[in-house]
Formats: C-alpha cells, sequence, structure tokens
C-alpha cells in the first residue's frame, strides 16, 4: 500500500495548522487554517500571524517563550468576527517548536473549541436551572406549611379580641403570611403547562415592546433587526411574552433608559439544546450596551434571588429561563461592559438525535 505524501495529510488535516519561521512570520498554512483565520494562503504567506489573532498578548508570550526554550506551548485564545465567520470563536492553540536544516520553525495547531464549550455551557446552565428549580420547590413547602398555621392562628386570634387595636396587629400578621405566599408562588413561576399555538414570533416581540415603551423616556435607542424568514413558532404565547418581557425589562434597567438596545431574530440549522439536537431553532436575541453583568453575578443569575440591582427581585431570569425550559428551549448570554446579549433558543422542529461534537 502506498503511503499518503506528508503534503496531502498536510493539506487534509480538519486541525488548523501555521508554520512560522523565528520572526513569527507564516511560512505555510493549510487550509483549515485559512478557514480559522479568515485570509488566503496567497495573502498569509510572509505575513504576521499576531495581527490575525487580534495581537493577543499572551500567544505572543508563548510564541517567544517556544522559540527560546524549544519547549510546547498551549494555550486558548478567542478569535474576533471576521468576514467569514459573524461571530467570536475559541480556539486551543497547541505552539511546537521544530528545527530544520539550522532553522527554527514554530508549528502552531489551532482547534476550534466554540461548539464544544458552547454544549458545556449549556448542559451547566440546564443544571443550574434545575438545581434553582427544586431549591425553590423545597424552599416553598417549608415556607408555605408554617405560613398557612401562622395565618389561621392569626384569625382565631382576631375573633378572640375585642380591642379594635388590638386587631389591628393580627391584620399585620395575616397580611404579611399572605405577602409572603405570594412571593413563594412568584418563585414558582406560571403554573400549568404551555398551551402552545402557532405564532409569529415578530409580533410577540412588538408586543412587549408596546408593553415597555411607556415605562421610556426616549432616550433609548431601539434598533431592530428580524429575520424575515423565521416561520410560525408553535408556542405559548403569555408564557413567551412573560420571558421576553422579563429579558427585555432587564435591558433597559441596565441602560438606565439611555444607549442603545437590539433585538434580532435568527434561524439556525442543525443546532444542540442540552442533549437534544434539533433541525432548526429560532434564536431572539436581546443586545445592549449597558455596563454588563458583574463578573461575580455571570455563574448564578439564573438562580432565584440573586441580583445585582438593591431593588431587584433576582426572579426574572429564573422565571424567564423556566418558561423558555417548559418549550424545549434555553436561555444563554453573554456579557463584557459595553455588550450583553441574552439569546433565547427555540426550537422549530422535532430533534434529529442526541448531541455529539
Amino acid at each position: 500500500m502506498t503511503p499518503l505524501p506528508a503534503n496531502d495529510i498536510f493539506e487534509n488535516l480538519e486541525t488548523a495548522v501555521v508554520v512560522l519561521d523565528s520572526n513569527l512570520l507564516i511560512t505555510a498554512l493549510n487550509p483549515a487554517a485559512e478557514n480559522l483565520l479568515g485570509i488566503s494562503r496567497i495573502r498569509a504567506i510572509s505575513a504576521p500571524l499576531l495581527p490575525l489573532v487580534d495581537e493577543d498578548e499572551t500567544l505572543k508570550r508563548v510564541l517567544a517563550n517556544s522559540l527560546a526554550t524549544s519547549q510546547t506551548y498551549a494555550h486558548e485564545l478567542l478569535l474576533a468576527p471576521t468576514e467569514v465567520h459573524a461571530a467570536n470563536r475559541m480556539v486551543e492553540c497547541r505552539v511546537t517548536p521544530v528545527a530544520q536544516q539550522a532553522r527554527s520553525y514554530l508549528l502552531v495547531e489551532m482547534t476550534d473549541v466554540t461548539r464544544r464549550m458552547r454544549i458545556t455551557r449549556e448542559n451547566a446552565l440546564m443544571i443550574q436551572h434545575g438545581a434553582g428549580r427544586q431549591m425553590v420547590r423545597q424552599l416553598a413547602h417549608e415556607i408555605k406549611n408554617p405560613l398557612g398555621g401562622l395565618r389561621g392562628a392569626a384569625q382565631l386570634l382576631a375573633r378572640e379580641l375585642h380591642s379594635e387595636n388590638l386587631r389591628e396587629y393580627t391584620d399585620v400578621i395575616i397580611s404579611e403570611a399572605d405577602r409572603l405566599v405570594t412571593l413563594v408562588n412568584t418563585l414558582l413561576g406560571p403554573g400549568g403547562p404551555p398551551n402552545k399555538q402557532p405564532a409569529n414570533i415578530h409580533e410577540l416581540i412588538e408586543y412587549v415592546v408596546r408593553l415597555v415603551e411607556p415605562e421610556l423616556d426616549g432616550r433609548l435607542t431601539l434598533i431592530r433587526d428580524y429575520d424575515p424568514g423565521l416561520p410560525s413558532i408553535a408556542l405559548d404565547r403569555d408564557q413567551i411574552v412573560q420571558a421576553l418581557l422579563n429579558l427585555v425589562r432587564n435591558a433597559c434597567i441596565s441602560l438606565n433608559n439611555q444607549g442603545t438596545l437590539i433585538l434580532r431574530t435568527r434561524a439556525s440549522t442543525n443546532f444542540t439544546i442540552g442533549d437534544l439536537r434539533h433541525a432548526t431553532i429560532a434564536s431572539i436575541e436581546i443586545e445592549d450596551d449597558g455596563p454588563g453583568i458583574p463578573a461575580d453575578l455571570q455563574e448564578s443569575i439564573f438562580y432565584p434571588l440573586v441580583t445585582s440591582r438593591a431593588e431587584g427581585t433576582g426572579l426574572g431570569l429564573p422565571t424567564a429561563q423556566e418558561l423558555v425550559s417548559r418549550h424545549g428551549g434555553l436561555i444563554e448570554f453573554e456579557s463584557r461592559p459595553g455588550r450583553t446579549i441574552f439569546f433565547v433558543r427555540l426550537p422549530l422542529s422535532e430533534q434529529t438525535g442526541g448531541a455529539h461534537d
């Protein structure tokens, strides 16, 4: 059997491979690297690698260290969108020094792990949501039972009291018990399975806009970026309106009603939500240019009662996640100062099988 030439192997690798000289200039790259970096071979040869990866400082040090020590190093970097790629991508890099004919080269292997990391993050969000929901149910059980007894005892006591002044105190007990029951019911979220009917998602978004418009003072710029090709979706109108309303209100509050709010819709194919791969999903994006979610809260914002605002309840996001999850969907987000996006993923079709990379 004739062995496959080394050059053919290099050209057909799915892993992106770039060869650099000692000046960190590209001397060779395979088609996978052209696609990942968004540059043709003709333009890439003899060009520096670092400008193609946004002058990543850590990678710059890794390349220098590998040349100096002749050791292999690994690094993760975030690639910005290009003309070819519309979104950010997370890439694992492995830098290996190679000596040939008394000259030093660096072999840079790059693997796009965006999809794998997104699935991992989705699973973490779903686990978080499940844990939060279980915690709330247990909390509700522990609170509502004694509250019922407390309220009943206060009502019995009120019947025995002949003084209006004293009955004011039992009225306070009853009122506060009712308030706490209402809070617990809010934590549990709207009850019942979704009553799904075909709906136009853009009509629902516009309805939400009409609901929040009276709360704005005109300093907020609203941009609509809708995909007109999105078909109708079978969903519970009230539940999805509530979920979107919570997200849009949160964005307006984070902007302090001044800045830019973008409402965007897209369709994605072969999209995985949790363990299920769907032929097509709708993605509703709520983007703002506010200060972003504090880093110390980003891993827990879908837990009940977690909020960065003194006046916040910490119930809006968990409730939205619960309502979307009832439709087989998921809410994801990415956030940094100046750009926060919440993605509402809703399946348009039946799943086609288990998730795999």
